[in-house]
């Protein structure tokens, strides 16, 4: 492992870091015929907001207060949810910049009434900035990846970093090249 795949114990305002256990978060909810799309599966909608709500709650706790939904990178649906099935959306702080960081969350479901495991139906990376009283970034605790696994899970989400920011940069130059060719849309 290199310097750079390390968490920084310390960061920009020398915070003190917080290990991945510290916000790490669960939340279940039982699926209900209300939750139900027309082919009768809980609608991809209702699980992304029990994603967002979970996540939220990971990234407050690690920025130790307010914190807002920057970007959602990926969100991917592995099997459908369905009616009575009772929903772990499970979450932990992956990453963490000056004052954004990144959220994984997996959702697993395992039916009501049944003692069988739960399955993995989805997992989703989201990106938040803390944000003072009046809505300026605010810097955030480093986070101190405490298993293999979440040293893995540092690595990974520097790399997805990398990649929204060369894609950003990517959509604005190709904006500002139509723009001076007359093509704005």
């Amino acid at each position: 492992m290199t310097t750079q795949d390390r968490a920084p114990e310390s960061g920009t305002a020398g915070i003190p870091g917080k290990p991945t256990s510290a916000s790490r978060t669960t939340l279940s909810h039982i699926m209900t015929a209300s939750d139900t799309n027309l082919l009768g599966t809980v609608h991809g909608g209702v699980i992304m907001k029990l994603v967002d709500d979970v996540a939220g709650a990971v990234a407050g706790r690690h920025s130790g207060g307010p914190a807002v939904t920057a970007s959602m990178d990926e969100m991917a649906f592995l099997e459908p949810v369905r009616v009575g099935d009772l929903v772990h959306v499970q979450a932990q702080c992956n990453w963490t910049g000056r004052s954004s960081m990144e959220v994984g969350v997996r959702v697993m479901a395992e039916r009501w009434n049944e003692s069988t495991p739960a399955v993995q139906v989805g997992s989703a990376y989201l990106v938040f900035a803390a944000v003072d009283e009046e809505g300026k970034p605010r810097p955030v605790p480093p986070v101190l990846p405490e298993t293999e696994k979440d040293r893995r899970r540092y690595q990974e989400a520097q790399i997805r970093r990398t990649h929204r920011l060369a894609r950003r940069r990517a959509i604005k130059e190709l904006r500002m090249n139509r723009a001076a060719e007359g093509l704005e849309d």
